[in-house]
């Protein structure tokens, strides 16, 4: 029989079906579970049931979604169950605790609010938390993280437990899939004629609008930028309603129309990411590998982030975008014209943006790292069919010189 892998998210769980769909092609029976719309996992042929929590404090929202997780373990009686995000990550290995039948896979994809935060609450929670998560390791049998730096952070509070860890750069990005949407999707011209942008520069930034995202930063970085080159619009993709206290107000963005254009949630973004000149993201969350620093850059866009360990391994600074620190708007918007300007280095460091991702984060590459580490938890190792990954002139894999 095929390995069984129950693999468990919040509400953005759809984003990781590539990953679940490759997974299966590869020999791996998966049952999805999360907060979101099932009907994407439908769509794609996946097993998905889906749960609730509260993404905020409210332990007891969080003891309920214990009790259905436990229940949903029980059911479908995985060999395997992998966790992603900040809440599933201390859920999971609750739901399982006792369960022997079962190894739960804890993913780092960033450490959240509580640990990103520099308010009085999120200062009260850090301690709280982090004993959780010395509890939820007792019950963890791998922590994967997708950064270094978070791994440094659980490694210096004891919060790994004594199960392997690994590190393991996002869920990868399957490259021909994105290209195929980008290609089907509505072409630049037509995208930019329908937002009315026809003659205008346009920098995207795909994002929860967030504080923590760093949105208002972003926006008194296209103040400034519109006072020097009033061509310049802002398009700001992603929620915001649905973020609670942490959102911007739209009050704060109407404040800066009509150089800032916020369009919500989009099915279209890989369209959206080729008709634009710059990405910009000015996140101050201490977030895993952002997919959608991802996707910008294998759509070639020149990209300015902030100083974040997140970003820090996707852009390298001057080569490929620009890295500034968080809090900083007029070093952003200074380094947004430096692309605006120079027109030729803006597509040089987009081309090598590109050809980091197909080297670094491909689908294929990722889903090997992930098979191998299930392959140490699985009584019968899953055989996985990949080609090997593309080598570098200088030898050996880009991907595995960096995070193995």
């Amino acid at each position: 029989m095929s390995p069984h892998l129950l693999c468990i998210g919040g509400e953005d769980h759809y984003l990781r079906i590539p990953f679940l769909l490759a997974l299966g092609d590869r020999g791996i029976k998966v049952t999805a579970a999360g907060t979101g719309d099932g009907t994407p996992f439908a769509y794609a042929g996946l097993d998905y049931r889906s749960f609730g929590f509260d993404r905020f404090v409210n332990p007891l929202a969080d003891l309920a979604a214990i009790k259905t997780l436990r229940g949903l373990i029980r059911d479908i009686r995985p060999d395997l169950v992998q966790s992603f995000d900040t809440k599933p990550n201390l859920l999971v290995p609750f739901a399982a605790r006792g369960d022997h039948r079962v190894a739960v896979i804890r993913t780092i994809n960033g450490l959240g609010w509580i640990y990103s935060s520099r308010s009085m609450l999120a200062l009260a929670l850090c301690p709280i938390y982090r004993a959780l998560h010395r509890l939820a390791a007792r019950s963890t049998a791998m922590t994967v993280f997708q950064n270094r730096e978070n791994k440094i952070f659980f490694e210096r509070y004891a919060m790994t437990g004594k199960g392997p860890s690994r590190l393991i750069p996002g869920s990868g990005i399957d490259i021909e899939g994105f290209e195929q949407t980008a290609e089907a999707g509505p072409s630049p011209n037509a995208l930019r004629q329908a937002l009315g942008l026809e003659n205008f520069e346009i920098v995207i930034t795909v994002t929860r609008l967030t504080r923590q995202k760093g949105i208002p930063t972003l926006l008194e970085a296209a103040a400034l930028v519109h006072e020097v080159r009033p061509t310049v619009r802002f398009l700001l993709v992603g929620p915001r309603e649905s973020e609670g206290p942490l959102a911007v107000t739209q009050a704060e963005i109407n404040r800066h129309a009509p150089y800032v254009i916020a369009v919500g949630p989009r099915s279209d973004v890989p369209s959206l990411l080729k008709a634009a000149d710059i990405f910009a993201f000015p996140t101050e969350y201490r977030e895993g590998v952002p997919r959608a620093l991802l996707e910008a850059a294998l759509a070639g866009l020149p990209i300015v982030a902030t100083r974040m360990p997140d970003c820090s391994d996707v852009v390298r600074d001057g080569w490929n975008g620009f890295l500034v620190p968080p809090h900083a708007p007029r070093l952003l918007a200074a380094k947004i014209l430096d692309l605006l300007d120079d027109r030729a280095a803006a597509r040089t460091m987009g081309a090598r943006a590109a050809e980091l991702v197909r080297q670094e984060f491909s689908l294929d590459l990722t889903v090997a790292r992930y098979i191998a580490a299930y392959n140490e938890l699985l009584d019968r190792p899953v055989q996985s069919k990949l080609q090997a990954p593309k080598a570098n002139p200088n030898g050996g894999s880009l991907g595995q010189k960096r995070f193995s």
